[in-house]
């Protein structure tokens, strides 16, 4: 699970674990072979970040090499634009459980939420929710928005459906479309969840300590 740093800090009281600790790894190049994806989760594993992100297909792959870590597991599903049906994306998340994720990166349908279909996007979020933590009740589920591609009242309204559906987090991208995570985002995503029972996770672009601060 990811760590939230202190609201203040400095280079001076920040760790080396403390940032390991804020970084969900990602393994999702469509070209990655399978000794690249085992290597990347025992850099993981050496350096105890909170959970890789792997594609489905290297779930139970990464859950063999990183069984006793401490690190997590997590996958995509509807990767990477949120087209595939509703039912195809329940699908896929239960399989990835069952394949040793306890995390979940549901990518929104875009061009749903583009076209107002409001109660449908709802509805699939939740389904996806329900059924994940029927099957597993500390998985975590998070809603990733694509930013880059909505507008600000778009992501607003992204951040009410997901919340309203059960999300766990909110995502800003999936670091393959036009755009990362920007601070402007981050802070209209966080202004508009509840602090209690929705996190904001940045995703894409950031490169390097002082983006990360």
């Amino acid at each position: 699970m990811l760590m939230e740093l202190p609201a203040k800090i400095s280079l001076e009281t920040l760790t080396p674990e403390m940032v390991a600790k804020t970084i969900d790894h990602s393994l999702l190049r469509p070209e990655m072979t399978i000794d690249e994806v085992i290597e990347g989760c025992r850099l993981c594993a050496k350096y105890q970040v909170a959970s890789v992100c792997v594609k489905s297909c290297d779930v139970l792959i990464a859950a063999k090499q990183l069984q006793g870590t401490g690190v997590d597991v997590g996958t995509v599903i509807g990767f990477p634009h949120g087209n595939t049906s509703t039912k195809v994306k329940v699908f896929e998340a239960l399989q990835a459980i069952d394949d040793g994720a306890v995390e979940l990166d549901m990518v929104l349908n875009i061009a749903h939420l583009k076209s107002g279909l409001y109660d449908e996007v709802r509805e699939e979020i939740r389904l996806i929710v329900d059924a994940a933590k029927e099957r597993l009740p500390t998985c975590c589920i998070k809603v990733i928005f694509e930013c880059s591609l909505l507008t600000d009242q778009e992501k607003i309204m992204a951040c009410r459906l997901s919340e309203e559906a059960g999300a766990d987090y909110v995502k800003t991208s999936t670091g393959f479309s036009t755009g990362g995570a920007i601070i402007a985002d981050l802070k209209l995503m966080r202004a508009s969840t509840d602090p209690k029972k929705t996190r904001v996770k940045a995703s894409g672009g950031i490169r390097n300590l002082d983006y990360l601060i």
